[in-house]
Formats: structure tokens, C-alpha cells, sequence
């Protein structure tokens, strides 16, 4: 079924679920087409690079507020293809900015060309009225003709011409990543991070064990308190069921977290939606490049319906993959008083991905989960002070760390392992015992403009008539999920006991350890 304006591709029904009532975008099999309420003047295709509109519908030039600057592409060719090649950016940088400067020209060109017809329009308008003020008749039926062909032209060749450029140019725009900063290591994955420099005395110290430690999902399930075949028949695969201490110990975790960000970091706790409208993801750049890693949630049909309705579902809503996207999406379409930056969110959400791609990668444990719970942080400021943000920002998420006396390390991700929206990416990763390795439970990134541009947020400098983008910074402050893993493999103890952590035991009631009921 293809339906105007949309792509097609088959809906996925996972198994257990009521055809026409739940439907995920779990991989690149599912498909869930349709605007939503808020975005019915603009046409969606939820695909990999496919058209997909933002900034405000009601924006005459849509490249103008959202997506990669085309006036500073214009500018900088040279630093645009450097900056995806360093990325690895495909299809090849320099054919890309061929495509793009090729459209940027056709548009400017036909812009003139409308004006330059409408200021005619406004001369035959003028000319017309003389000619009626002096009864020339003739005259007049002559130019109102000539108006006639002009308005036509107008329209065709000229409005509508522009329109198609505009969106073309969008729908390229959209499927660019950001622009690495100067600063960051230039290589083509994980390989070529750099492991950044830290007093290791404020670095908490892996601990000596007497016998070989555990990994977090052998200890959470002798204690009876970690169950994922349970959960298994609840949900599926990558999902846990959490009982008695062990929930308590994640929610003091995110608690103690919470309390650490608001009360000594200058966070605004926020409690916000956990379901989205698609420009809202479109806004931090979730959409359309990564539809395939969201749940989406489908507006029902009548259960007896379904086999019959299953093609004309349409997207709702769509299950936050991160805090990331409400909490930025607050200043979307705003205009912001200096003196009110920065501001600064935080928020304890559940997470849903989809993992698209990690089939194989960590499948047992709660590692790599379809929902999960993550404490987020989120800056707005200015572009002056963005690069100072993005290391108080890390330091907030090391502060977690320190004080419950994990140890890790800090890393600045390479331009090949960035988020598509990231100019600057620091990953705390965490120490695992068990495992023998340090995995990531923080990922800090300044993001710039990009996604300011994608939402049309802007502040007003003081004494200033014109507005600028503001700039947004995100991160894990931390993942409570890896937080819990990381307090069951450094704190367990030779009879499978855990530790509390000193910093949590206010939260957990003065519970000194948790162990297996006898």
C-alpha cells in the first residue's frame, strides 16, 4: 500500500502483541507512516534519508531555521567535506556539497526571479490604476492581461519552484550529521578514542578480590532478586524484572543522583512526557535518520478489524529513547533572554530503544536493554560558553562516580564513533569487575547549533535587536541501569552479598548489605 507523500514498508507485529493495537518500529522492518496532529501542512517519510520536515510548518523556508547552515556550507566548502570525511560520512562528501551548493544556487536563482516578477506585478498594479483613472480602457484590458500571465508564471515557475527547492534542499540537509569540532580525534571508530588525563588520586581504585568476581546478572539472579526469564515471558528478550532490594537499590541510585544534580550543580529537576510528537524527535535529530531504533506507539483499530486494518495504521506517538528529547524540546520555537542562560535540566526517565543492529552484542544481563532508566542532563547557553558547559557537564556525571566510589576513566570519542548530532562527545566509561573491562554509563555531548537550528530555539543577547541559536548540551548524569551493574560488581562481596555504598545507605532505609534470604 503506498500512500501520497509517504514511503511503504511492511508494519512488524511482534509476536504476543494485538494486531492494530500495538505496533513497534523495532528494525528496519517496521513501519509506522503518518503525521502527526501538530505537523499535517508538512509530508513524512519515517525512512533512513528520506523526506522528513521540521523547523516550524508554517516556515516559508524551512532550510532557514533548522539543519546544517547552508550560508556557512557556502562559505566553509572545505571544512564541510573535511569534517564528514572525518566522519566517514557517505555518500562522498565532495559529490554531497556539489548536490547541495547546485540546489543552493537553483534557489537563490529562482528567488530572484520571483521577486523580480512581483515587483513587476506591483508596477502593472500601479500602471493599471493610472490607466483606469484615465479611462484608457484599452490599456487597462491590455495590462490586466499581461497581470493574468505573470500571476501564472508566479505561481508555477516561480512559488512553487521554490517550494521544491526548499524541500530537496531540507531532505539533504536532514541526513547530515554535525560538524566535528577542531578539537577532536580524527578516526574511524572506537579504535581511535583517547583516553583523557585525571588526577588519579580523585579517581576511586579498582578493588583486589580474593577469588574471581562475578558478572552483575550471575550475582543479581543467586540473590533471587534479578529475573530475566520472567521478564522474557512479560516482554520478549532485553528486558529484566528487578525485585525487592535490588528495585530499591536502582531507585535510590537515580534518588541520590537527582538530589547530587539539583541541589549542588544547579539542575531543574523536570518530570516530562515520555511519549513525543515526531517533530519533538526530529528536534535532537532522532528523526528520519534513526527511526528504525524508536518505539513508536499506533493510534488503535477495532481488534475485530485488524488483519483488515493493519496497513492503515499511523503513527501516534513515539517512547523517548532518552530524556534527551523532551528536556531539549523545551525551548523549542523560543526566544530567550540572555540573562535567563543557562538552562539546565535534569530528569529521571524511563529510556525505550529498539538496539536496531545489536543483535549478538550482549545479550545476557542488563547491559544493552530495550528500557532502561537513565538520569539525563541537559544545557541550554550561549555559543561563548557552550565548550565550558561541556566540561562542568562531565564533571557533574564524574561527581556521581567519585561518590559512590567506582572506579572509571574519561574518553573523547573519535569523529568516526560520535552521535550524528554531536560536535563533541566525552564517554565516561565505568569499571566492571566481573566483566574485566570498562563500559560506558555517561556519554557528554555539545551539540552546538545543530539541533537549536532543527528546533528554531534562539536567544536575545542583551542590548540586541536580532536573535542567535542558542546552543545544547546533553548527557547521562548517569545511566541508572549501568550504575546498578556497577555497584553489584564492585561491591559484591565472596558470599554473593553486596555492599551498600556509604552515599546510597540514606536512601536504602540504613541497609548495610543485600543478601539472599536463608
Amino acid at each position: 500500500m503506498t500512500i501520497e507523500g509517504y514511503g511503504a514498508r511492511p508494519t512488524l507485529v511482534m509476536p504476543g502483541l494485538v494486531p492494530g493495537i500495538h505496533v513497534l518500529g523495532a528494525n528496519s522492518k517496521a513501519w509506522m507512516a503518518g503525521p502527526s496532529p501538530a505537523m499535517t501542512k508538512e509530508k513524512w517519510t519515517l525512512n533512513c534519508g528520506g523526506p522528513i520536515r521540521g523547523g516550524h510548518p508554517d516556515s516559508s523556508h524551512p532550510q532557514d531555521a533548522a539543519l546544517l547552515d547552508i550560508n556557512w556550507i557556502r562559505d566553509n566548502p572545505d571544512a564541510f567535506v573535511r569534517g564528514l570525511e572525518h566522519r566517514g560520512f557517505e555518500p562522498e562528501p565532495k559529490e554531497l556539497l556539489k548536490q547541495l551548493l547546485k540546489l543552493d544556487e537553483e534557489r537563490r536563482q529562482t528567488i530572484a526571479r520571483v521577486q523580480a516578477w512581483q515587483e513587476r506585478r506591483n508596477r502593472l498594479s500601479k500602471e493599471i490604476g493610472v490607466a483606469k483613472a484615465t479611462k484608457d480602457e484599452a490599456r487597462a484590458s491590455e495590462l490586466m492581461e499581461e497581470m493574468t500571465r505573470l500571476k501564472s508564471d508566479l505561481t508555477r515557475a516561480g512559488e512553487d519552484e521554490v517550494k521544491r527547492l526548499d524541500e530537496a534542499m531540507h531532505d539533504l540537509l536532514a541526513g547530515i550529521p554535525n560538524i566535528p569540532a577542531d578539537d577532536v580525534p580524527v578516526g574511524p571508530d572506537a579504535s581511535a578514542n583517547e583516553v583523557l588525563s585525571r588526577d588519579p588520586k580523585r579517581i576511586p581504585p579498582k578493588r583486589k578480590f580474593d577469588s574471581e568476581p562475578k558478572q552483575h546478572f550471575e550475582i543479581g539472579e543467586a540473590l533471587g532478586l534479578m529475573d530475566f526469564e520472567t521478564a522474557a515471558k512479560l516482554s520478549g528478550s532485553r528486558f529484566v524484572v528487578l525485585k525487592g532490594a535490588l528495585a530499591r537499590l536502582e531507585r535510590a541510585l537515580a534518588q541520590f543522583m537527582l538530589d547530587l544534580h539539583t541541589s549542588e550543580f544547579g539542575y531543574t529537576e523536570i518530570n516530562p512526557p515520555l511519549l513525543v510528537r515526531d517533530d519533538t524527535m526530529f528536534g535532537t535529530a532522532q528523526l528520519p535518520k534513526f527511526a528504525d531504533d524508536q518505539f513508536g506507539t499506533a493510534r488503535p483499530v477495532d481488534i475485530r478489524d485488524a488483519a483488515e486494518k493493519i496497513e492503515e495504521r499511523r503513527v501516534g506517538l513515539w517512547l523517548i529513547p532518552t530524556a534527551e528529547v523532551p528536556l531539549t524540546n523545551l525551548v523549542r520555537e523560543e526566544i530567550i533572554d540572555e540573562a535567563k542562560l543557562p538552562l539546565r535540566y535534569t530528569a529521571w526517565t524511563p529510556c525505550f530503544r529498539a538496539e536496531a543492529g545489536a543483535a549478538g552484542k550482549d545479550t545476557r544481563g542488563m547491559i544493552r536493554q530495550h528500557q532502561f532508566s537513565k538520569v539525563e542532563l541537559v544545557s541550554i547557553t550561549t555559543p561563548e560558553h557552550s565548550a565550558a558547559e561541556l566540561e562542568r557537564m562531565t564533571a557533574a556525571a564524574e561527581e556521581v562516580l567519585k561518590r559512590l566510589g567506582i572506579p572509571y576513566r574519561v574518553v573523547v570519542l573519535s569523529t568516526g564513533d560520535m552521535g550524528f548530532a554531536a560536535k563533541k562527545t566525552y564517554d565516561i566509561e565505568v569499571w566492571l569487575p566481573g566483566q574485566g573491562a570498562y563500559r560506558e554509563i555517561s556519554s557528554c555531548s555539545v551539540c552546538g547549533d545543530f539541533q537549536a537550528r532543527r528546533m528554531n530555539a534562539r536567544y536575545r543577547p542583551q542590548g540586541a535587536k536580532d536573535t542567535r541559536f542558542v546552543h545544547t548540551l546533553n548527557g547521562s548524569g548517569v545511566a541508572v541501569g549501568r550504575a546498578l551493574i556497577a555497584v553489584l560488581e564492585n561491591y559484591q562481596e565472596a558470599d554473593g552479598s553486596i555492599r551498600v555504598p556509604d552515599v546510597l545507605k540514606p536512601y536504602m532505609g540504613g541497609l548495610e548489605c543485600i543478601a539472599a534470604k536463608t
